[in-house]
């Protein structure tokens, strides 16, 4: 079993985690149970996965989790896009957690590619 706690890769998901409730909490209260579940959900879904994939005994398990982990970060990457489309929030209160979630992304895919040749 791995460490998660050590990854950066972790640590870097529950940033996103952190801003995303930042966010969540700039939208409309009639976004309670849309937007803003939604959102929040997806975003805790990235570093959990990191951190079950991790206790994995095999790579091609710890591979799963990291492919749901990484279709995570793209599911809140289209709900900041669709955030931004309705005037929720403004571009530039975005322009950070885009780099985090570019970022993140770039990490998982080096650690899929590092699984996959490993195995």
């Amino acid at each position: 079993m791995k460490n998660f706690k050590k990854l950066k890769i972790w640590h870097k998901g529950i940033d996103i985690v952190k801003e995303i409730y930042k966010i969540a909490n700039l939208l409309p209260e009639r976004e309670r149970y849309g937007l803003i579940s939604q959102i929040t959900r997806a975003s805790v879904s990235i570093p959990s996965n990191i951190a079950e994939g991790s206790s994995r005994r095999s790579g091609k398990d710890y591979f799963r989790f990291l492919e749901i982990a990484l279709g995570s970060s793209f599911e809140v990457e289209t709900q900041m896009i669709i955030i931004e489309n309705l005037n929720y929030v403004k571009s530039n209160q975005l322009v950070e957690l885009s780099k985090m979630l570019d970022e993140e992304q770039m990490m998982i895919y080096g650690l899929m590619n590092k699984l996959k040749t490993n195995n």
